[in-house]
């Protein structure tokens, strides 16, 4: 499995939040107002993916990966690891999203009456959806295994 480019994070986030200008601009009277509690949830899935990653860390520190029942298994390493990568790309995209709308709010907000009011959601959802994306690239890091040494046999 290849590494999730950071590139492609940056560029996703930066058309996701290119796209969330053009349509906030549009049908922002259309909006419903904006509560916290998505920008909350992205907060707790990069806490639950920080906290992966740490516990696989510390597994892999201590020589704890194998299939013992008080090893960390190869295979749920793996699917920690492909669990990393969604929350990074998920990340990028709500992180995106939100610091468009962001963007457009913070320059109406002496023109429209709702804009105070959903600064702080956007605010949240923006640094909420930077450390999904942060925590998904640090879980997926930690779950990499380091490819065998000259002449030792793959198990």
């Amino acid at each position: 499995m290849k590494r999730t480019p950071y590139e492609g994070l940056i560029a996703v986030a930066g058309f996701f939040a290119a796209a969330a200008v053009i349509l906030v601009r549009r049908f922002y009277g259309l909006l419903e107002s904006l509560d916290m509690v998505v920008p909350l949830s992205l907060w707790v899935m990069a806490a639950i993916a920080g906290w992966l990653a740490w516990v696989v860390r510390k597994r892999r520190q201590e020589g704890k990966v194998g299939l013992d029942r008080s090893q960390l298994n190869p295979m749920q390493a793996a699917n920690f690891m492909v669990f990393g990568k969604a929350c990074a790309w998920a990340g990028a995209v709500s992180g995106g999203v939100y610091a468009g709308t962001l963007s457009y709010v913070l320059t109406k907000l002496k023109v429209l009456a709702a804009a105070p009011g959903d600064v702080p959601p956007l605010v949240a959802g923006s640094l909420g959806g930077l450390a999904l994306c942060v925590a998904g690239i640090v879980l997926e890091k930690m779950c990499e295994v380091s490819p065998p040494n000259e002449g030792q046999g793959v198990s």
